[in-house]
């Protein structure tokens, strides 16, 4: 009948992370920042949960002088977008 909804891409924050990454493939945290409208501290807790489940990588380095965080789409969360969405078109396209 219904597919399972993947619990970490259901969160509208991480759905939204990852829906940039699946377009960008990459971006900075300041690029996060931008598009979600989301506050430092909830997206810092969000990559931290698609990172745990080994849906982006992390890499934290500096760019004239200041902190800046990478987080890349790995193929795992590549495959995992693509699942969800599969998922959600049994919910809309349910005969």
């Amino acid at each position: 009948m219904f597919a399972d909804l993947n619990p970490i891409l259901h969160s509208q924050l991480r759905l939204a992370i990852i829906s940039l990454l699946v377009s960008e493939e990459k971006a900075d945290f300041a690029r996060i920042k931008e598009v979600t409208k989301a506050t430092s501290g909830n997206i810092s807790v969000q990559i931290q949960k698609l990172e745990a489940a080994g849906y982006v990588s992390v890499k934290k380095t500096f760019k004239d002088n200041y902190p800046n965080t990478q987080v890349q789409l790995t193929p795992q969360g590549l495959s995992a977008f693509e699942q969800y969405v599969e998922a959600l078109k049994s919910y809309i396209f349910n005969p």
